[in-house]
């Protein structure tokens, strides 16, 4: 059984509507508090979140019958709050659990509930029920509140500033033979466990394998390629090196066979671990096409096509990606495009996969028309640009600054030294603001798992940003109020 909120309010607990906070306070809690606040104490916004968060529960969920799970309120305050501060779980359930504001916000009564305590793993399952599409439900109450309250009379229209930036994946440095190692260690692991609860032989020493292939592959990374000028002694050194690889593929081959053959006979016996088993031939494929890679580069000495290659076996999402940043020769992640209006709301983004700028220019104006009509402009960097892009967001938008790259014409030039387009690129800057600060609250690095975890890791981090954005417009509001009235006493004194 599943509720949004619970009615009746319990002895002790305080209304949501009376939570006080330091409105001289900077932190990033009291903003986002605030937001959600706004949100829940306004009728009609939290009718429509409400309505929203529903969609949630799984189909297989009865809504009003079983037992009680987490409120959904409290997995959206929860899930907010841990991106907006970039915490992991284990953080999130220390503050769940002993922060005054944020057990208020939740709901918990000091006196009935002053022993209730969140589970770690509680945290883990609720907050994963979100989908990117319901975030961007949320998203888009969320930034019409926001600018419900910003817009001044008379002004309708939203001035767009499109960028990319890389969310990292939680990821080591990738080697072909070091993702062999990942994918050895996972195999023997796995296997030794499933034949030690159906009783097949064969792997009781599998913390010894562990250490042999550990030690073959210490052995093969530390060999490096002779720099001397004596052939004689750079071919010895090669050969050196061809052998130590060999014998860390010859066993990790041999560490396979013999787990393809446990697969047999656990199939054969009708094991019930069906997951499991496709989980350990998942594993075993990374294993063959890690040892194909490692013979076609060290022993036959070829190269392997970028295609080809993957940068992690576990996060397979994951993109090599070089931006040609100072000091950062590469990025190991996806990148994300968003688009930020005037008042520092992100109105859209997008994860790209396997896209270039010039691929998601059009498709990012178009999906933030269909949210918010009222965007007229939009400005990008040269990245974006193409001709057939600028043709088709010159019949979407009144106004777009899309610089163009190379040469210019008479009439580019024209164009792009007049006052409003090089007013509209100093404005344009104003974006990088935007990334920096989302980087900041959680989307540095990306610390779920799968590429569904990571698009929906985003998508919260983004309703957690504007949530923020919120409560400080909220925050300042009342602090200048709060500023008025403590100068009418000190002239009245």
């Amino acid at each position: 059984m599943r509720k949004v909120r619970k009615s009746q309010m319990k002895l002790g607990e305080v209304n949501i509507a009376d939570i006080e906070f330091d409105l001289r306070c900077r932190d990033e809690i009291p903003k986002l508090l605030m937001g959600l606040q706004y949100i829940f104490c306004t009728y009609e916004l939290r009718k429509e979140v409400f309505k929203i968060l529903k969609k949630i529960i799984p189909k297989e969920t009865d809504p009003d019958n079983g037992r009680l799970g987490m409120e959904l309120w409290k997995i959206l305050v929860l899930g907010t709050l841990r991106l907006n501060c970039n915490w992991d779980y284990d953080k999130l359930q220390d503050i769940a659990n002993n922060h005054v504001k944020v057990r208020e916000m939740l709901g918990h009564s000091k006196i009935m509930d002053e022993e209730y305590r969140y589970a770690l793993q509680t945290l883990k399952d609720n907050v994963s029920l979100f989908t990117p599409e319901v975030l961007d439900e949320i998203n888009q109450v969320v930034v019409k509140a926001g600018h419900s309250l910003v817009k001044k009379n008379g002004e309708e229209w939203l001035k767009g500033r499109c960028d990319s930036f890389v969310v990292e994946t939680d990821v080591h440095y990738p080697t072909d033979i070091n993702l062999l190692l990942d994918a050895i260690r996972k195999v023997i692991v796995l296997v030794a466990r499933l034949c030690f609860v159906f009783d097949v032989d064969g792997w009781r020493q599998n913390k010894h394998n562990l250490k042999r292939v550990k030690k073959l592959y210490n052995k093969a990374r530390k060999l490096k390629r002779s720099t001397s000028k004596n052939e004689r002694q750079k071919a010895r050194r090669k050969i050196v090196i061809i052998e130590a690889y060999q014998a860390y593929i010859d066993l990790a081959e041999g560490f396979l066979w013999r787990a393809k053959e446990n697969i047999k006979t656990l199939n054969g016996m009708g094991c019930p671990a069906v997951m499991r088993l496709m989980e350990i031939e998942g594993y075993i494929k990374h294993a063959e096409r890690q040892i194909d890679q490692v013979r076609r580069r060290v022993i036959e000495d070829k190269v392997i096509p970028h295609d080809e290659k993957v940068f992690s076996i576990f996060e397979e999402h994951t993109e090599w990606i070089c931006k040609g940043k100072a000091g950062v020769p590469q990025e190991l992640g996806l990148k994300v495009c968003i688009l930020e209006d005037q008042y520092g709301f992100i109105l859209y983004h997008k994860v790209m996969e396997k896209q270039t700028d010039e691929r998601v220019a059009v498709p990012m104006v178009e999906e933030t028309r269909k949210r918010f009509q009222e965007l007229n402009r939009c400005s990008f960097d040269r990245g974006f640009h193409s001709p057939s892009n600028r043709e088709r967001l010159g019949k979407i938008l009144d106004e777009l600054i899309l610089p163009k790259k190379g040469r210019l014409s008479l009439k580019d030039k024209e164009i792009e030294h007049s006052e409003e387009f090089i007013q509209a690129r100093y404005q344009h800057s104003a974006v990088e603001s935007a990334i920096n600060a989302v980087e900041n609250h959680g989307l540095d690095r990306c610390l779920d798992h799968g590429l569904k975890g990571f698009k929906r890791y985003i998508a919260l981090a983004v309703v957690a940003r504007n949530l923020q954005i919120l409560g400080n417009i909220i925050q300042q509001r009342e602090l200048k109020r709060l500023t008025r009235r403590e100068k009418k006493y000190r002239l009245a004194a």
